[in-house]
């Protein structure tokens, strides 16, 4: 992830290193075909947190495709309005967006501790769907007043909550290596067959990564993806009954669980929702410099306005239609870097083909048969890569005694709180909720930190 850009070019470059420019209009075999190449890198991590929390939770086959579909079908809705853009709505940039991994954590730990404490799965669900709705107002208002945000949530604090989340992460990452929590129930957890799985589509994404055939690096992951599920295949281990359950064509339920409240899993989304806002900027920068854009002034700052607000209204949407936040897409950055196509009509493309395949369950229903440890082979790459971006960016920021305390501090009580949160047991209810888990704790230290140790000097990006 790019999240904190180089501001440093206030007028577009020229455009020569394009193969079609911002408003340029291919041919529409061409623009299918470069939206097939989005596809290949976006298509898996828009699909993977909905599979992780509804396996986490016990979902039902049915019920996990209908919110797979949705979260299909709400990635094209954004991906269309950030490309055309409408009014204040929209960055006008050939952005993808897409379910956000930065939920995954607090909504998995806060959903199965409910579901342990009693509460039916379905209660469950619409308590988290309440809570992203709520969460997505938080999103919109951070829009209307991003440079004010700015001067609290810095970059420091950002790449502290980045890592934050990767690292928490990575435990149910290696959860679904060993089969995920059904295995953990049937006492199948890392058997030799799930590590062969897992091992396996681990294995070949690293082999991948090393082929110099540029889209072969780019589609790594999903041709992992499909290796292990043909070795799946072959060890009868798929299972279509989200398939069997599934109508050949579903018109989208608005609220198919109810909707209900719970502070506890609200306090850590409101961090997330912050940092989420800040990932959005820096992302929306970096497709703005590719593009050769505008990376400050007015024109960058409309853009960014518009482009966080769509991240609060698609998640409001996202709530709404049954599925989770979505977040602007760093890996198109990476796209339009390798084919030189910065055309936002071919964003029309990739959305229309997004919804196109929400709106028809069986294609769910085929991706939700992968075995948990051939998604746990994948995603356990997916959730380092975001710790490493993490790291990336306090990596790019002049590290001071005081920006050393901040980091150090924020991380031993974030992943401490993580890992043993008895400590927060016997605290008051407001508190409690809030800081048992570990991506608000470390996140909130960072803030009341950066805010009140005295600074010599702001943490530059070096350049």
């Amino acid at each position: 992830m790019n999240i904190h850009a180089n501001h440093s070019e206030s007028q577009p470059a020229p455009a020569d290193d394009l193969v079609f420019a911002l408003e340029d209009k291919p041919k529409p075999a061409i623009a299918l075909l470069a939206a097939i190449q989005h596809l290949l890198a976006i298509i898996v991590p828009i699909v993977t947190p909905g599979l992780l929390i509804c396996q986490a939770l016990g979902v039902s086959a049915r019920d996990t495709n209908m919110i797979v579909s949705m979260s299909l079908v709400i990635s094209g809705i954004a991906t269309y309005v950030q490309c055309r853009r409408f009014g204040p709505l929209g960055a006008g940039l050939l952005i993808v967006q897409g379910t956000s991994f930065n939920f995954v954590g607090p909504l998995i730990a806060g959903g199965v501790l409910m579901v342990k404490q009693g509460t039916p799965v379905e209660a469950v669900m619409a308590a988290i769907f309440g809570v992203v709705i709520a969460g997505s107002f938080i999103e919109m208002g951070l829009s209307r007043v991003l440079p004010f945000v700015k001067k609290f949530i810095t970059p420091l604090v950002t790449g502290i909550v980045v890592l934050m989340i990767g690292l928490t992460l990575i435990k149910v990452g290696l959860i679904s290596m060993g089969g995920g929590f059904g295995a953990m129930q049937s006492g199948t957890f890392a058997n030799g067959e799930n590590l062969l799985l897992s091992g396996t589509v681990l294995g070949l994404i690293i082999v991948l990564n090393r082929i110099p055939v540029v889209w072969v690096r780019s589609a790594a992951i999903i041709i992992a993806l499909g290796a292990g599920y043909a070795l799946a295949a072959a060890l009868g281990r798929l299972d279509f009954a989200g398939v069997h359950q599934a109508a050949w064509f579903e018109v989208p339920t608005p609220l198919h669980f109810g909707i209900d409240f719970s502070w506890t899993l609200f306090a850590p989304m409101v961090v997330i929702y912050l940092v989420t806002s800040l990932e959005a900027i820096g992302d929306i920068t970096a497709t703005s410099k590719i593009s050769r854009e505008p990376v400050e002034g007015p024109v960058w700052m409309e853009r960014v306005k518009g482009g966080v607000l769509v991240n609060g209204v698609n998640s409001l949407l996202a709530g709404i239609f049954n599925t989770f936040p979505s977040s602007v897409f760093a890996q198109n950055n990476g796209i339009i870097q390798l084919t030189g196509v910065a055309s936002r009509h071919v964003g029309v493309y990739i959305a229309a083909v997004l919804v196109l395949l929400g709106l028809f369950p069986t294609i769910a229903g085929v991706i939700q048969a992968v075995p948990e440890p051939v998604l746990g082979g994948a995603v356990i790459v997916m959730f380092g890569a975001v710790a490493a971006s993490g790291i990336n960016i306090l990596a790019g920021l002049q590290l001071d005694r005081r920006a050393l305390l901040i980091i150090s501090i924020s991380l031993a009580l974030g992943l401490g709180v993580s890992q043993v949160p008895e400590f927060v047991s016997h605290m008051p209810n407001f508190l409690k909720n809030v800081l048992e888990s570990g991506v608000a704790t470390g996140g909130l230290s960072a803030v009341f930190l950066n805010w009140l140790l005295p600074e010599t000097q702001e943490p530059k990006p070096v350049h």
